[in-house]
């Protein structure tokens, strides 16, 4: 596997591991749905929450959650409803985002909550 793709996965294992001891259950990580990825999907009391995830190495060019354009937040709404239809879910439902600077140890730069609505990309 290569670095950034190391980097990336172990940043979705230390943002899971921030949303169990916040109370979160996780009921997937790197969930796909027609190439799309949803990197975790949570549930915090009765909302499910997907969640981006985004890890730098660096901050010298942007902050991770910078990286999440138009376009992935589309593809991210895109997975969600395709995921709520096929689980059969009848909950709210909302995005975040968090992101993740590398080091030793990783740690949790920032975390988004409800960081942007479906209904804001049309």
């Amino acid at each position: 596997m290569s670095q950034h793709n190391t980097t990336g996965r172990t940043g979705e294992e230390v943002a899971r591991n921030y949303l169990i001891k916040k109370g979160y259950r996780i009921l997937h990580a790197n969930w796909f749905f027609n190439h799309k990825e949803i990197d975790i999907v949570a549930q915090h009391n009765n909302v499910i929450v997907f969640v981006e995830v985004k890890t730098r190495a660096t901050l010298a060019f942007e902050l991770p959650q910078e990286a999440v354009t138009k376009k992935k937040m589309r593809n991210l709404v895109y997975a969600a409803d395709a995921y709520l239809i096929q689980k059969n879910i009848d909950l709210e439902c909302r995005f975040d985002i968090i992101s993740v600077l590398k080091g030793e140890p990783y740690q949790i730069l920032e975390h988004l909550e409800d960081a942007f609505k479906a209904n804001e990309l049309l």
